[in-house]
């Protein structure tokens, strides 16, 4: 079942009398629960593609559908109600706030959505348990291994229960050890159902993941389903909380 589809997308950007087509004509389809990975070097495209899959950038041409809703005619109050609702957002650089704890982090989502302050509070702490950090939902970023900071952005992506997660380069600030904590955890919540589309430069970070869209020069150059993703290995259970 569709869960994001793509007909003719094109991104325009403009610099003066300069015009530079980020995107061209570019048609796609996500299904519920898939997982996957999306490549391609330096401009080409695949930035461009997230923004504009997390409602944080309008397509110039093309319609976009989001779990049945026609993302291209929204306004922008809109589209921040989509955002908050539907999509989970995990990046590179976790993007927390560093004077709040882990479990303040994980409510600012939900304090977006007016949920009251109990149901916040249980519901954060449900998620953080839910990425092995029980023990450290009142420690700050600056407490926290890498690892862990991911682990908290993860928390906070899912605690709003998004119909997508959408993770920009998840891995590329951790350590291997790390960096397979975390494709452990993507793995887990796309077997609950999850549907995750992952940005990555790391071929073998794809590869932990079933199907691989690569871009180039804007446009779509490959499509392929992964025959046989590598099972990431887990080490939460190895891990102190």
């Amino acid at each position: 079942m569709m869960i994001i589809g793509l007909s003719d997308i094109g991104k325009i950007y403009k610099t003066g009398t300069i015009e530079v087509e980020a995107l061209k004509n570019v048609d796609l389809v996500i299904n519920r629960a898939e997982f996957v990975s999306i490549m391609g070097p330096s401009g080409s495209g695949k930035s461009t593609l997230m923004n504009i899959l997390g409602c944080l950038d309008r397509a110039t041409t093309g319609k976009y559908v989001l779990d049945g809703v026609n993302i291209s005619a929204l306004n922008d109050v809109e589209l921040a109600q989509i955002r908050n609702i539907k999509i989970g957002f995990v990046f590179q650089s976790f993007n927390l706030l560093p004077k709040m704890s882990a479990q303040k982090n994980v409510e600012l989502p939900m304090l977006y959505a007016g949920v009251s302050k109990d149901e916040r509070t249980k519901r954060a702490q449900s998620a953080l348990k839910r990425v092995g950090l029980t023990g450290r939902m009142h420690h700050k970023p600056t407490e926290l291994s890498g690892g862990q900071k991911q682990r908290v952005a993860i928390a906070r992506a899912i605690v709003n229960n998004p119909s997508i997660i959408l993770a920009d380069e998840p891995t590329g600030n951790l350590d291997s050890r790390s960096g397979e904590e975390i494709m452990q955890l993507f793995q887990e919540l796309n077997g609950e159902g999850v549907t995750i589309l992952l940005v990555t430069h790391e071929q073998v970070i794809a590869e932990h993941t079933s199907r691989v869209v690569s871009f180039m020069d804007g446009i779509i150059k490959s499509d392929a389903i992964v025959s046989e993703p590598i099972e990431a290995i887990s080490m939460l259970k190895q891990m102190p909380e």
